[in-house]
């Protein structure tokens, strides 16, 4: 059944998002970043290797897309597959526009990325063109992009089974050898099949197609909004392009100094007081529930359940749940309302009198071979040498979390193909830099926490925050909270709140 769920980094177009920060890597450590100013050894500059793809022509044509309006286009361009040789293969990066309303009143772009990584993005900004004010679609053409690897961009397949695609893995002693065998194979099949490629599939590189489309634009600066793992995205773009960023919103934001393991850790870390927050709302409607009168009465109701589940699974109106998919489950405990009433269908089907009907996630199936392939192919690519390599410290490790976080810590902790991956091409990036970005985060986000979001804050030193307390899920833009006004004011006007904001949720989030 844990096939069935939702794979964590990829819910709601997420991230989603170490055991040691990743090695660092900045502007100015590889000839790479340097890729519009360098000189290589045939004596011609990067930045005129590079002309060939800053100056190509769009050709823009129907999105052939039923989903997607009438009023955006898309185009294909080329890019380099390796930035150190731009002469050498390429990839296409499909990219949709809808231009602005207002000729007169037209500021530039502004670019999407709704995260993952492993997220198709083509069709973000019509998804998001509803939540955003008329002001906004007069000043900007709004541009959407499948990043390399991913969705119409080039797409990789390491021929996955369904089995294979499935990671939520929970750790037991008598199955562990079985998931280390996965890890190993999901790694080898996609070094078999895409090994060539799989180097150049980074997050870095990511951002230099992204510069790319901005200079095949013919647009000086990019403007951008970027969700869950998308605002790691941008935050890279910040560090290795702050002269071509414009206005910058990043919308639950990860916490780019635990990027790669720590990303689903944190996840772990972050449903722990999130599980004892439901559990007195819970115990407050006790009348409604039934699930106990005190926290420690809910909580035990629950763990009750996950204890017969794991004997014998239960029949739900989700198919059968053993413990562990009612554990995997974590996410659900973000929104109080939501989790108890799964928790009470739960409590029926184990007394047979119900079989549960709520979902605690909106789509049960894992997403396409792509997204899933993408996911790893970037995330262990950017930070493979950060990932232990020996299966004991996996075993440590899943044993000591699930003992700290049991809801989640030994699923976050297990092994993953990244302790089995070949690095990419260079090394992740440290983010540092005085970027004037905006952060918009819930309270409670079962993704990309808080304290996640308060990282992405001190590293980008120039930024302000806004924090909406009691704000439930990933995703904070267009909820009707004072952060659609916050960022609606800086897009238009390009000014940042003076201090950090802190709102309460609306009524009904």
């Amino acid at each position: 059944m844990r096939g069935r769920r939702v794979a964590s980094l990829l819910a709601a177009c997420t991230a989603a998002l170490l055991a040691a920060t990743p090695t660092p890597a900045t502007a100015h450590t590889t000839a790479r970043t340097a890729a519009h100013t360098a000189t290589g050894s045939s004596g011609v500059s990067a930045k005129d290797a590079l002309r060939r793809y800053t100056q190509q022509e769009l050709r823009w044509r129907s999105c052939d897309d039923a989903q997607t309006p009438a009023s955006f286009r898309c185009a294909t361009l080329k890019v380099p597959l390796d930035y150190d040789d731009p002469g050498g293969r390429q990839l296409d990066v499909v990219v949709s526009r809808s231009k602005a309303s207002s000729p007169k009143e037209r500021r530039g772009v502004l670019l999407f990325n709704p995260g993952g990584p492993g997220a198709p993005g083509l069709g973000f900004p019509a998804a998001l063109e509803t939540y955003l004010p008329k002001e906004v679609k007069r000043r900007y053409d709004l541009v959407g992009f499948d990043p390399r690897g991913v969705g119409r961009s080039s797409p990789l397949s390491c021929g996955l089974t369904a089995r294979e695609l499935d990671f939520e893995r929970p750790y037991h002693a008598r199955t562990f050898g079985k998931d280390v065998r996965w890890a190993r194979t999901v790694a080898a099949k996609c070094r078999a099949e895409e090994g060539d490629r799989l180097p150049h599939i980074t997050t870095r590189n990511t951002a230099r197609d992204m510069d790319v489309v901005r200079a095949a634009l013919g647009e000086s600066r990019i403007s951008y909004f970027g969700g869950s793992y998308g605002t790691y995205l941008g935050a890279v773009y910040l560090q290795m392009f702050p002269r071509r960023a414009d206005r910058f919103v990043l919308d639950s934001a990860a916490d780019p100094a635990r990027y790669g393991r720590g990303t689903f850790q944190g996840m772990a870390e972050g449903a722990e007081p999130a599980f004892v927050r439901w559990s007195r709302w819970t115990a407050r409607r006790n009348a409604t529930y039934r699930l106990g009168a005190t926290p420690a009465e809910v909580r035990r109701t629950f763990w009750d359940i996950v204890a017969r589940a794991d004997r014998e699974p239960l029949l739900t109106g989700d198919g059968l749940l053993a413990g562990d998919d009612i554990r995997s489950a974590r996410a659900v405990f973000f929104r109080v309302r939501q989790a108890a009433d799964w928790v009470a269908g739960l409590k029926k089907a184990e007394a047979g009198t119900g079989t549960g009907t709520v979902t605690p996630t909106p789509d049960p199936e894992l997403p396409p071979e792509n997204q899933i392939v993408g996911l790893w192919a970037v995330m262990c690519g950017d930070t493979a040498a950060a990932w232990p390599h020996d299966p004991r410290q996996y075993r440590r490790d899943a044993v000591r979390d699930r003992a700290r976080y049991p809801l989640y810590g030994d699923f976050a902790s297990t092994v993953k193909p990244c302790a089995f991956w070949k690095p990419g091409s260079e090394p992740a990036t440290t983010v540092s830099n005085d970027a004037r970005a905006l952060i918009l985060q819930n309270e409670w986000d079962p993704q990309t926490s808080l304290k996640a979001a308060r990282s992405m804050h001190r590293a980008l030193r120039g930024s302000r925050m806004v924090t909406v307390v009691g704000g439930e899920g990933h995703g904070v833009y267009g909820a009707g909270s004072c952060a659609d006004e916050v960022a609606d004011a800086y897009l238009t006007t390009g000014r940042l709140p003076a201090e950090d904001v802190v709102c309460r949720a609306s009524a009904g989030r």
